[in-house]
């Protein structure tokens, strides 16, 4: 093969790779704005000169391809020399907002300058003023003066999202970008460019001004949004959560993640209308004073009430697989119910050939593994509701869904009920009409896997406290958690829900019926999941990592049905 020297190191590369695709492929660092390993090569913010021996003039490294033989400097004098003074023209006209920027601390043109610049101009002239503040979008905002005209978002937006909606206008130092004449820039996809963008012109304005990076803990963890389980950063200040960034993952979700996703799966884990206690309805009314010990007697008295044919039960695909696990073994050695299935929440309008898929949850196909599917004649979540229609279905349990919310033909049939328990994370249409509710942690407040739909098995992560925070945490996360945790009782501000993980609460009520679950933390439910489902044999949570890993052997569900 080919070689290229680089800083003394020769390396050998592939044909048509690019100086900087070699240097980073190999641990070296070369400076840039406008390259980005997934879209093509503009070339236009000169940052990553390199000096290449045999050639007249320094040339960027994103765009010279790699030559056998070639010996390439990238921290010569004469490369150092000339990002200098590229730093400082690209800073001539740049304002001086790093105190009020949201991009602090996290821009390329601060960590730049102080790498790379004089630390001082000999520009004296009046800057030029551009447009701040301007509105692109539903989620994005633009300012002008800090854009250093790279073209990250131009390229993204029709090479990855496949929406054309930025361009250039104008030129020399008055160029900027605008949407197209009548245009907003709002496409699945569009928040995508707040992360890419290296200085602060981008930024979210559902995020904008409420919190500095370094005054936010990040947690490493998987989107519930869809079955793609796009790897994200939690990002969290006083307990709460303030914003979802990808996390690179090649085998999953690359670089990137949807609009939905950022937005619409975070807010309600802070959410008013969270369940902060047990309920048990009293004359109609739900009374929350009831401790969870008075709770989950009156769950096992009720159950006990019915024969086990009598009893169905609906797992999640939004819960972890440990839940779901736990749940199916419950309703099998301790209801001795067959009637067990989980919703299917399809919408085949809303899918796209980037990253969004048809299935709205998060663990599908962890669901149907970890045991959550009718057996030996058991009634399927159809069938189910048409047991409750007909009365022969008298007791329901539901964890982490919403059957009412699906139909007014399924609202109508839970009256027909006499007794319904709901596991929920919110209040929500199943339990406005529950008889026993049970406040179950979100998949930010706990431990545990999901399984996407390619059947790889990722982890979730307790971003957020809860009054009974699973514990079952790496020391890392535990050590953070109760630094931060600290930090929360001297403010005085932190919000701690009074919710457990499902499997944690089943574990109590499976022991009240006197079935000895031995549990103390959902890794210990896993482990055993290894040892009896072959899909998951031999893994472990540490093997599983921060990237996850494939399963060995699955069968993908069949078709589900669509509510």
């Amino acid at each position: 093969m080919p070689i290229v020297t680089i800083n003394d190191q020769k390396f050998e590369f592939d044909s048509g790779e690019t100086i900087i695709q070699v240097a980073e492929r190999n641990g070296i660092d070369i400076p840039h704005y406008c390259w980005h390993p997934r879209l093509s090569v503009s070339g236009n913010c000169r940052m990553c000169l390199v000096e290449v021996e045999k050639m007249p003039k320094l040339v960027i490294a994103c765009s010279t391809l790699a030559m056998d033989g070639m010996v390439v400097h990238v921290n010569s004098l004469k490369a150092i020399a000339g990002r200098e003074h590229v730093m400082e023209f690209l800073l001539i006209n740049h304002p001086l907002d790093c105190p009020i920027c949201d991009e602090a601390g996290e821009c390329k043109l601060q960590d730049y300058a102080y790498a790379h610049g004089t630390g001082e101009s000999r520009f004296i002239e009046q800057k030029n003023q551009k447009p701040k503040r301007v509105k692109l979008g539903p989620y994005v905002m633009f300012d002008a003066e800090r854009c250093i005209a790279c073209s990250l978002c131009i390229r993204f937006s029709a090479e990855i999202a496949k929406e054309d909606q930025f361009t250039f206008v104008q030129r020399g130092d008055r160029v900027t970008i605008e949407t197209f004449p009548g245009k907003e820039f709002d496409n699945p996809y569009s928040l995508n460019v707040v992360d890419i963008c290296p200085v602060g012109a981008l930024t979210n304005r559902d995020f904008r001004f409420k919190a500095r990076v370094w005054d936010m803990s990040d947690t490493k963890s998987i989107c519930p949004g869809c079955s793609r389980g796009c790897n994200i950063d939690i990002w969290v200040r006083n307990n709460e959560i303030l914003r979802l960034t990808p996390r690179f993952n090649e085998a999953v979700n690359d670089y990137w993640m949807c609009d939905h996703g950022r937005i619409n799966c975070f807010k309600f884990v802070n959410a008013d209308d969270r369940i902060d206690s047990p309920m048990i309805k009293k004359a109609g009314t739900h009374v929350s004073s009831v401790g969870w010990d008075e709770a989950i007697s009156k769950t096992v008295s009720t159950i006990k009430r019915f024969k086990s044919d009598e009893i169905a039960v609906i797992g999640s695909p939004f819960a972890i697989v440990e839940d779901n696990y736990l749940l199916a073994k419950f309703a099998r050695q301790v209801l001795h119910t067959k009637n067990i299935d989980f919703i299917k929440h399809i919408n085949p309008a809303d899918q796209d050939d980037i990253l969004i898929r048809e299935d709205k949850t998060p663990n599908s196909l962890g669901a149907k593994l970890a045991g959550i599917s009718p057996r030996n004649g058991g009634l399927n979540f159809e069938q189910i509701m048409e047991g409750i229609k007909g009365k022969k279905i008298r007791c329901l349990i539901l964890i982490e869904d919403d059957v009412a919310a699906i139909s007014q033909d399924f609202l109508d049939s839970l009256s027909n009920l006499d007794s319904f328990i709901v596991f929920a994370t919110n209040n929500n249409k199943s339990t406005e009409l529950a008889d026993i509710i049970f406040p179950s942690a979100t998949y930010a407040e706990k431990n545990g896997t999901f399984v996407n739909f390619q059947g790889r098995i990722q982890r979730i992560r307790p971003a957020v406290m809860t009054i009974d925070l699973d514990r079952s945490l790496d020391a890392m996360s535990l050590s953070r958690l109760d630094k931060f945790g600290t930090e929360f009782d001297r403010w005085g501000k932190a919000r701690k829900i009074n919710a457990r993980s499902t499997w944690r609460i089943i574990l109590q009520i499976a022991n009240s019926f006197s079935m000895k679950f031995n549990y103390e933390t959902s890794e210990d439910i896993f482990l055993e999941i290894s040892q009896t489902i072959k899909e998951f044999d031999g893994l472990d949570y540490e093997l599983i990592g921060e990237l996850g890993i494939q399963l060995k052997s699955y069968q993908l569900v069949e078709e589900p049905i669509l509510v």
